[in-house]
Parts: C-alpha cells; sequence; structure tokens
C-alpha cells in the first residue's frame, strides 16, 4: 500500500500537507530525517505513515508518559495496531505490550526515552523487526534548552546498534544553533534536513502591560474566550494554585496542573482537559508539551517565559486546528526583575548565566518591540515574514516609539545619587517615589526629599515610569542585584547620562488592543459561517459525538474534529459511499461510525 493510499484509507484525507510528503516518502526509502515543523502541520503522520508502509513496528521515543496513552487511543480508533510501555504499566500489561511487538502484532510501540536505558527494552526490541525509530520532540537533547531531558542524550545509540533502520527526529521549536545541536547530539547531521515555516498565522499574537493581572486575565476569558478552552501558565506551583481557583470562585472552570499535585491528581485534570469542553488549565511548564487537544482557542502567560523558544513552544497549543486563537501575555517590571534576579541566583557557570541572560534578552525585545511582532517572533528562527501580519496587537494598533533619553537620564541619576551620595541602593518604588516629589515615610526617613532629583519627574506618571525602568532593564541600561531587586547602573548607563546615546522607548496604547466588545467565541463564530440549516445537523452531530466519546473513554476530537462534522452537516451524505469522501474519514472510522452518523443525520432531517 502506497503512503497516498495509507493517508487516504486510513486517516480519510485527499492530499498531503507541504513537506509532508516529500518527508513520509525519504523515509519509507530508508533515509534518515530531521524534521521542523510548526505544531499543528501534522507532524505525527511524518513518522506513523511509514510506519504502516514499511515492515515492522515503528519506536516511538516520546517524553510525554501522561499523553502516550491518549496517542495510542486515537491511532486504535484509526484501526492502527498500536501500544506503550512506560511507568504507567503494570508488569502484566507491560509483558503483553512487549510479547505483542515480538510477535510482530504492532504497528506502533511508543516508549519514554529513560526506558532504552535498560537492557530489558534493548533486549526486547532486538527480539522484534523495527520499520524505523521516530524521535519526537527532539529539542529534548538540546541541553541549553527550555525543555532538556537527560536520557535524549543517549539516543545517538539507536543508530550505532541498528545502523540499517531509518530515523526521524521531529521538532516544533528549535533555533538555528539547536537545530544544529540536535543533529549533532543524535547523530544526524547527514540525515535529511526538513525545515518549513515556522508561522502560525491563526494565532494572534498580543502582549498588555501587567496592572492587575487577575482582572486583565479575567476580562479577557469572559469577553473572548467564554467557555471555551485555554491555557494559563503561571511561574511557580502557588500561583497556579490561587489562580486556579480565583478562575473558579467566578464561574470559570478552572483546573490546576503542576508537578507538586499527586500524580493521580494532575493524571485526572490532564484527562479531564483533554476530554471535556470548556475547561481551562492553569499550569506551570509541567504542562503541555505534546498536547494533541485541537480545540484549544487560547494560551495565556501571566509570568514572562524565559524565552522565545519556551513560549513559541508554549503558544503553539493553541489552534492546532487552524482556527483563530490568541496568544496573550500579561508582562511587567516586576517579571523581568525576577528573571534576572533567577539568572545571578542560577546554578551553572558563567556561560550558562550567559545564555539564560541572551534568552531573556530576546524574550524582552519581543515584548517592547514597536514592529510586528510575529515578524520579531519568526527572526529569532532565522525566518524573514517580509510583511507585517496584521494579526498582532503591534499591527492592530501600532504603539507609538517616543524619546525617552531625557526620562532614562532622570531615572538613571537617580540610582546613581542614592548610590553616589548616600552609598545606598533601593528598588523601583522608592526611584518612582522620588522621581514624583512624593513624600512618602520611605523617603522623609532617608532624607531622600533633600535630593536634588526629588520631584523632577512628576511630568510622568507611575505606571510610564514603570515602563521607562522596564524598558532600560531590557536594554541593559540599567540592572537589578540582590534578593531585593534593587537598582544598580550598567556599563551602557553612563552612555546615557553622558549624552552620547539616545534612549527610544515604547508608548503603550492608550487602550490596549481588545476585541472583548465585538469578539465571538469560536462556536459563535462556527455558529454564524454555517449556513441557518446547516447549524443545528453540525450540533447534532456534537452531540452524538461527546456521547460516543464518553461511551469509549476517549476525548471528543478522536472520534471525528469539529472540521469532519461540519462537512458532513454541511454535505448531508446519505450513504456510507458518500460519507466515505469526507475529509477525516477514513476506513475504520466509516466502519465504526458511519451507521451511527447516518442515523443521526436522519433524526435531524
Amino acid at each position: 500500500m502506497s503512503a497516498l493510499d495509507v493517508l487516504r484509507r486510513v486517516f480519510g484525507y485527499d492530499e498531503f500537507r507541504g513537506s509532508q510528503q516529500e518527508i513520509i516518502e525519504h523515509v519509507i526509502g530508508g533515509g534518515d530525517a530531521l524534521v521542523l515543523m510548526p505544531t499543528g502541520a501534522g507532524k505525527s503522520l511524518c513518522y506513523q505513515i511509514p510506519a504502516l508502509v514499511r515492515p515492522g513496528t515503528a519506536v516511538v521515543i516520546s517524553p510525554l508518559i501522561a499523553l502516550m496513552q491518549n496517542q495510542v487511543d486515537a491511532l486504535r480508533e484509526l484501526g492502527v495496531r498500536a501500544g506503550f510501555i512506560n511507568s504507567t504499566l503494570d508488569p502484566d500489561e507491560r509483558r503483553v505490550v512487549e510479547a505483542e511487538f515480538a510477535a510482530g502484532e504492532l504497528d506502533l510501540l511508543y516508549l519514554a526515552p529513560e526506558r532504552l536505558a535498560g537492557q530489558g527494552t534493548l533486549r526486547m526490541l532486538e527480539r522484534g523487526r523495527i520499520a524505523l525509530f521516530a524521535i519526537d520532540e527532539a529539542h529534548c537533547v538540546s541541553q541549553w534548552g527550555h525543555d532538556f531531558r537527560p536520557d535524549y542524550l543517549g539516543l545517538s545509540m539507536l543508530h550505532e546498534r541498528w545502523p540499517d533502520v531509518p530515523r526521524i527526529a521531529l521538532t516544533a521549536t528549535a533555533t538555528t544553533a539547536t537545530h544544529q545541536e540536535i543533529a549533532t547530539r543524535l547523530g544526524l547531521t547527514e540525515a535529511r534536513h526538513f525545515v518549513s515555516s515556522f508561522d502560525r498565522p491563526n494565532i494572534q499574537y498580543r502582549i498588555v502591560a501587567k496592572q492587575d493581572p487577575r482582572r486583565q486575565l479575567l476580562e479577557f476569558l469572559r469577553g473572548e474566550h467564554r467557555g471555551e478552552a485555554g491555557i494559563v501558565y503561571c511561574l511557580s506551583r502557588n500561583s497556579v494554585e490561587k489562580i486556579a481557583e480565583f478562575l473558579k470562585d467566578n464561574g470559570i472552570p478552572a483546573l490546576p496542573y503542576h508537578a507538586g499535585l499527586d500524580d493521580r491528581i494532575r493524571a485526572g485534570n490532564q484527562s479531564r482537559f483533554l476530554r471535556e469542553d470548556g475547561l481551562v488549565m492553569v499550569a506551570t511548564i509541567a504542562f503541555g508539551m505534546g498536547i494533541d487537544k485541537p480545540d484549544v482557542r487560547f494560551v495565556a502567560h501571566l509570568d514572562l517565559p524565559k524565552s522565545i523558544e519556551g513560549y513559541y513552544q508554549e503558544t503553539g497549543r493553541a489552534g492546532r486546528d487552524g482556527e483563530p486563537s490568541v496568544a496573550w501575555l500579561a508582562y511587567g517590571l516586576q517579571d523581568v526583575v525576577q528573571q534576572r534576579k533567577m539568572i545571578d541566583t542560577s546554578e551553572g557557570d558563567a556561560a550558562h548565566r550567559r545564555n539564560l541572560s541572551q534568552h531573556l534578552d530576546a524574550m524582552l525585545a519581543l515584548c517592547e518591540t514597536v514592529e510586528c511582532r510575529r515578524a520579531r517572533l519568526l527572526a529569532y528562527f532565522g525566518q524573514e515574514l517580509g510583511k507585517s501580519c496584521d494579526n498582532c496587537d503591534t499591527c492592530l494598533a501600532p504603539p507609538e516609539s517616543w524619546d525617552g533619553t531625557i526620562a532614562a537620564q532622570k531615572l538613571l541619576s537617580t540610582v546613581y545619587r542614592l548610590h553616589r551620595e548616600r552609598n545606598q541602593k533601593f528598588g523601583a518604588g522608592q526611584c518612582i517615589d522620588i522621581l514624583l516629589g512624593k513624600k512618602t515615610d520611605k523617603v522623609v526617613q532617608w532624607h531622600h526629599d533633600e535630593l536634588t532629583v526629588f520631584g523632577v519627574g512628576a511630568d510622568l506618571r507611575e505606571a510610564e515610569w514603570r515602563a521607562v525602568i522596564r524598558q532600560l532593564l531590557a536594554q541593559g541600561l540599567l540592572a537589578v542585584e540582590g534578593d531585593y531587586g534593587t537598582l544598580v547602573l550598567t556599563d551602557g548607563s553612563a552612555e546615557v547620562l553622558g549624552r552620547r546615546r539616545p534612549v527610544m522607548l515604547r508608548r503603550e496604547p492608550e487602550r490596549p488592543v481588545s476585541v472583548a466588545k465585538t469578539a465571538k467565541t469560536a462556536r459563535q463564530r462556527e455558529a454564524a459561517e454555517l449556513p441557518a440549516e446547516v447549524a443545528p445537523v453540525f450540533e447534532h452531530l456534537r452531540a452524538w459525538r461527546a456521547a460516543t466519546a464518553k461511551e469509549q473513554g476517549v476525548p471528543a476530537y478522536v472520534i471525528f474534529h469539529d472540521a469532519t462534522l461540519r462537512q458532513i452537516a454541511a454535505e448531508r451524505p446519505e450513504s456510507l459511499e458518500a460519507l466515505a469522501t469526507v475529509s477525516g474519514v477514513g476506513e475504520s472510522k466509516l466502519a465504526k461510525f458511519g451507521s451511527q452518523i447516518l442515523s443521526a443525520l436522519a433524526e435531524v432531517s
């Protein structure tokens, strides 16, 4: 059976997307491949189809233990013989899967990378016939990366032990440096490299100045995403718990997820998020890699991500179905202070801290840019957009750029005088009070109202001064140190104070980009786009799908995606032959659900 036959008969699609066919045929022919492809572009088909064409079993290395069950369930719904071995199986269950593999009764076998460190797993693999090795989330091999997994460093031995078995490594995020590191560490320098565009045009990128982040988040969810699935990322476990409770108290169904939760609670929350509609997952970055839920309508960050790679990976979990989605980030001065402090106190040598600083600098540049955010994001991955995207906040409501040289000199002079004249160091709050001429108890206590800079900054509001400090930190013209985040000058400060360097700053729009007043949820947009006579049919099919998914204990999207149901509702096929022509209806699903769908359609005819 050819690759195209498999695509049509098993997966129910008529044609490949992008570079899928080229990659698939290369691997079927026995070639090694390194694939960089954005989330939602169909990476999994690049190894699943070769697995069904080549003789033997494809062994898929994946760090996503909690998701293997869902991935296997989805494949089994398609009639694919799939299994997994990880720490969630008891010894009897593991022996059954091992026997199936040895007997050639599996098309795909998913393994956690740490399993390959044991001789027992290697001996088991030698008893069967291996079609290919697929190394998913390949960026986990990067020691400088945001998702580093030490067990990935040993995966180069696969080629040494099975030199004739093709390998395909896949990731949705990699800079040029990470790309090269993956190739080197996995022994794929001679492999064929396939690099797709990183652009996700359906995702709208928005970064707002952090004021009252809980209120801002609540307004965002209520105004634009009521009843929709999404992910809210927080930096700490404590924040995750508090934000989840806050959302629940305000009528938004939310679940917490972090590494400190009991394993059963964490797995249960993830399972609910995947299976139920309209849930919001509040999580640390421990959650999400490889999440295959197609209808995540938003990803919100309440804390600044540590790198653009991490931000891109996390925001990429929105809109896998290609429908409009939003990546929303609330970002403020304290985020910069906190991240700088974490870098200064991090373990590792100077080179490690320098690398962390470079990652943070790039993230800050994305937050502070007055240019198209998507263009800046793609440029980080070595891709040129060539135009404005018209789907990010800076394109939809362009911010002003203003000459902040004098404001910067006033702020830096305040830090200088505190340090040089008083031998003191203070944080942002005290410096701003001095500039605004506020005679607070602390200002009076330290006689800071006697400084020559007292009151010289009354031309700006407190929020504007916080933005000035934030941007000076981002540009390296100011720094923080110590446990209390005190402000100190840098080498660049002298250039500004000496009038040798101008400082251009970003002024936030008076009204941040928001479509809350006119926004419709994805369900409302779908209903509006469907003809009046089709909408009730679509909703009836969704209800049938929800009941079927609940009965089988799988996520609704494993039965059919919304796009497939919309096409069925619009075309109203009256026979199994007609239903088979719908995109996403393969042979297995036609056999399992075809008669049920025709009956459901008859009920609303």
